[in-house]
């Protein structure tokens, strides 16, 4: 894995075996020249939080734009006179805030943020546009194929019901955010397969004049499979956020299903209580 912040004049270091960074893979973030010149060595502040804060500072400031790499950790130690550890745990923090990502194959990249979704009936494409990022998806599935109980139950079908099921992976700025699954009546979904890739499920149900009132829903996690690690450009069995949801129209009428899996680092949910 590469990771990279190079200063101007500065050549990024490398390690054997590193993949070459790809047009799609964002440019390498350029910073002052200066930014760690002030780094407190013998002091009681920690090497690897002063750096942290420093590079937080330029990913929220706009120096290191989303998109942007940052230089490997091998690249950046050497640099600094610093050990591979203490560069891997300052980034580690701009990890944890959900201000980089670590992408296989790519590096350690910008981001705008995690999305802060409130539980609304909304969709995951239409929070990704509110929250001023760029959606996209990728289409992994959509076809014909019989209700099982779990999904004819929800969707008050009798079981072996022929329904839709449709599975996407939905990118916020080209960075895998979830794995969508949805099930849904014939008649609802005779999208075709360009529609899909290009709109959210809810706007295309919307379209075919579908009205959504309620939705029931559950959230909880669980360990990434295989596929959905490689997918979501994740460690195997990395942690995941997980959401199930029945959405039903004006009339009662159960509209979709959807069993849902997010990276737990890029997005969250968001909870207002009120006392009764």
């Amino acid at each position: 894995m590469t990771d990279a912040v190079t200063t101007p004049g500065t050549t990024p270091g490398t390690t054997p075996g590193a993949a070459e960074p790809t047009a799609a893979s964002g440019p390498l973030g350029e910073l002052p020249a200066d930014l760690f010149a002030d780094l407190d060595r013998g002091g009681p502040v920690p090497l690897w939080y002063q750096i942290s804060v420093r590079l937080e500072s330029a990913v929220l400031s706009g120096q290191l734009p989303p998109g942007s790499r940052l230089e490997n950790e091998v690249g950046l130690g050497e640099r600094l006179g610093l050990s591979r550890p203490t560069i891997r745990r300052a980034i580690q923090e701009l990890v944890d805030k959900g201000l980089v990502v670590r992408r296989r194959g790519i590096g350690t990249q910008v981001v705008h943020g995690p999305v802060m979704r409130d539980v609304q009936l909304t969709s995951l494409y239409e929070d990704l546009a509110a929250s001023g990022q760029t959606p996209s998806t990728r289409l992994l599935g959509h076809e014909v194929v019989p209700a099982d109980v779990k999904v004819a139950t929800a969707l008050g079908l009798p079981p072996g019901t022929a329904v839709d099921h449709i599975r996407r992976l939905r990118l916020a700025d080209d960075v895998p955010v979830a794995v969508l699954e949805n099930y849904l009546p014939r008649d609802l979904a005779e999208f075709a397969s360009d529609d899909l890739a290009a709109h959210g499920l809810y706007q295309l149900l919307r379209a075919r004049g579908v009205t959504m009132r309620v939705a029931k829903q559950r959230i909880g996690a669980r360990a990434a499979t295989r596929g959905e690690a490689e997918l979501l450009e994740i460690e195997p069995a990395g942690p995941l956020l997980t959401m199930t949801r029945t959405a039903y129209d004006a009339s009662g009428r159960a509209v979709e299903v959807g069993y849902h899996c997010y990276r737990p680092d890029l997005y969250s949910f968001s909870v207002t209580l009120v006392d009764k």
